[in-house]
């Protein structure tokens, strides 16, 4: 029998086996406010981040981001495709994420970088739902842009933007949008595992 809990969005998600509710409560809005999201704000988020794991400790991730209103805004608001810009305008600071391709400490290719930057997302996006703040990742944005205009060197992939900002009101997102504006369901976990070879 599923378990349905309730998140704070008046909407139910089920879970196949009892889980942190943190984690079904994390889901990602593009509601958000337009106010400021405070330095002292991100640096929380980044400092979550900072205590993902990664292959040999090597922490490859590295965020760039800009604050709503900020000389720097434009340059990271120009990046993403037209219609992230139609929602994420009302958010309080944008993030590129970055991985280092190679270790730092031999310089040998360290092919699991984007996983660990996945991972450091994840304490982000966790951290940023206990803060109570939208964070929202999105892969609609010119990466070969952003590593031009944001000087990203070689060395670095240049990953995912994300939108971070004060819960905002479905209404006020444009028409084509609002209907997205709920958690989405996940396969169950029989789908996604298997004991053994893979029989999935």
């Amino acid at each position: 029998m599923p378990i349905v809990t309730e998140i704070e969005t008046g909407t139910y998600r089920r879970v196949d086996h009892a889980i942190e509710p943190m984690f079904t409560r994390r889901w990602s809005p593009r509601a958000m406010a337009g106010e400021p999201v405070a330095l002292a704000e991100l640096m929380q988020l980044f400092e979550a981040a900072r205590w993902a794991p990664s292959s040999y400790n090597g922490q490859p991730w590295r965020f760039l981001y800009a604050r709503r209103d900020s000389p720097h805004w434009q340059a990271f608001f120009e990046l993403m495709i037209e219609f992230n810009q139609a929602w994420a305008q009302q958010a309080g600071a944008l993030i590129v994420v970055l991985s280092r391709r190679a270790f730092e400490h031999n310089g040998k290719p360290n092919r699991h970088h984007s996983f660990d930057a996945g991972a450091a997302w994840q304490s982000l996006a966790l951290q940023g739902v206990a803060m109570g703040l939208v964070v929202h990742a999105m892969a609609g944005f010119d990466a070969e842009k952003a590593r031009r205009s944001l000087q990203v060197p070689a060395e670095y992939e240049v990953e995912v933007m994300i939108a971070v900002g004060r819960p905002g009101r479905t209404e006020d997102l444009p028409e084509a949008i609002r209907e997205r504006e709920k958690p989405s369901d996940r396969k169950a976990v029989a789908e996604i595992s298997c004991e053994g070879r893979f029989a999935l």
